[in-house]
């Protein structure tokens, strides 16, 4: 199976943990894109969607299913969404298409996290997939310059700007050897919105597609 077809059967797996008539979480991705169409194929009838990002709210809203701001509701209680990484401990690096802010916010807003993803994104120690961070643009050298100083090289995302206005400053080369420790110091940084480290707030559910079908984890 290539890639595509992987994550077209994990996004299928998915569907197990969707109840109808809830309000459903949804991240943002190629993945994810597989996972709303598996969704509109599945004819379960949601009350409606919160989404990390204007492209996944697009796309929902194709399949008929309702977009709900996230200051309306009490909670989420199941967000599905992929990952550019994941380790043992499901600690995640997430962002590579930009939405990382608004993924941590709903998946903070969830009680369960279903990361969806293909076994290449496996991995024992995060950190060769180079490391999102939303910055507000007039901290952009001064976060740089901290990142730098972390031990990775710092990459403006070129002609790239979040739903949020903001810019991504990508870090290569770090090793993430505590995830939580790392995210938290980059987070405490003034000019620096979030990063995409998802440790804090890990996946709770894990399912890999693989050669020989989807692994839950």
């Amino acid at each position: 199976m290539d890639a595509t077809q992987l994550k077209k059967l994990v996004a299928q797996a998915a569907m197990q943990y969707v109840q109808p008539n809830t309000i459903l979480g949804v991240g943002t991705g190629s993945t994810v894109d597989c996972f709303i169409d598996a969704l509109a194929e599945s004819g379960i009838q949601l009350t409606g969607a919160v989404s990390s990002s204007i492209r996944s709210e697009k796309k929902l809203r194709e399949i008929g299913v309702t977009i709900v701001d996230l200051n309306d509701v009490a909670g989420l209680a199941l967000y599905v969404d992929g990952a550019d990484e994941i380790d043992p401990a499901f600690n995640l690096v997430k962002g590579g298409g930009g939405a990382l802010t608004r993924e941590k916010i709903v998946a903070d807003a969830s009680a369960k996290f279903v990361c969806i993803a293909d076994e290449s994104k496996l991995v024992s120690t995060l950190g060769a997939f180079p490391l999102p961070v939303e910055v507000l643009p007039m901290a952009r050298e001064l976060v740089a310059r901290k990142l730098t100083k972390l031990g990775g090289t710092v990459k403006l995302r070129e002609g790239f700007i979040t739903d949020n206005g903001n810019v991504i400053l990508d870090v290569h080369g770090l090793k993430i050897t505590d995830p939580k420790a790392i995210e938290a110091e980059i987070n405490h940084w003034p000019g620096v919105v979030t990063n995409g480290l998802f440790a804090l707030r890990p996946a709770d559910v894990c399912l890999i597609g693989g050669q020989n079908g989807v692994r839950t984890l």
